[in-house]
């Protein structure tokens, strides 16, 4: 028998799937595993509640605009749990799509403005006939790590009150090619435009969300 166990939700899985981004849960499952946690998924999808009592730990993809237009409009019901479980300090890491949504709003392709839910105090602008796309690297200052990835997104994101970035851009563009930040750290909330994904190439962060999910839930952890 494990001496612990994760429960975790996958926003919207069977809608965000783009990009390989599943790929985390994944690797999360993985490095879990390899500390003797057992890991417990659970998609939770549209017209379902989200209850933030549940879950130790939250994944939440990205994915094309007409999912990501049907996402945007279930979450809203969402909303309160959502945001009672972050300022509660629980796990989260959210990619692309998933990173916008937690935010004000995001403009798509089409100059359509799409609304978040305002968890995170960031908003994304869309960019005309261009994409940052091509090989990244940052530094995250407060953990003294360096994090590799792949970016592809037309979306330029802004960070707000209380939010600090997940990295400074050493290569590539980050949230929107200006500022030098890539990301988003809010609370326990890791957000970022990684793809490939992510946690496979940065298997420390990887083990970060883990060890974070555990101490909230059980307090003091020995693996």
């Amino acid at each position: 028998m494990t001496k612990y166990s994760l429960n975790v939700a996958h926003l919207y899985g069977n809608l965000l799937n783009t990009y390989g981004d599943n790929g985390n849960l994944l690797m999360l499952r993985y490095v879990a595993e390899k500390m003797g946690v057992s890991f417990n998924v659970e998609v939770v999808s549209i017209h379902e509640p989200f209850d933030a009592e549940t879950f130790d730990l939250v994944f939440f993809g990205g994915g094309q605009d007409f999912e990501q237009l049907i996402v945007s409009k279930d979450i809203q019901s969402k909303k309160a749990d959502l945001t009672r479980y972050i300022e509660n300090d629980g796990v989260m890491l959210a990619i692309c799509g998933g990173y916008q949504l937690l935010g004000h709003y995001y403009m798509g392709a089409n100059g359509e403005k799409i609304e978040g839910i305002g968890a995170l105090d960031h908003y994304t602008l869309s960019q005309d006939n261009n994409r940052f796309i091509g090989d990244i690297v940052i530094h995250n200052e407060v953990f003294d790590e360096t994090y590799y990835g792949f970016e592809n997104h037309n979306g330029r994101t802004f960070l707000g009150k209380g939010e600090k970035p997940l990295g400074k851009v050493i290569e590539g563009h980050g949230n929107n090619g200006e500022d030098q930040t890539e990301g988003v750290v809010y609370r326990n909330v890791f957000g970022s435009y990684f793809h490939g994904p992510l946690l496979a190439r940065n298997e420390h962060l990887a083990e970060r969300l883990i060890r974070t999910a555990l101490s909230n839930r059980y307090g003091g952890i020995e693996i």
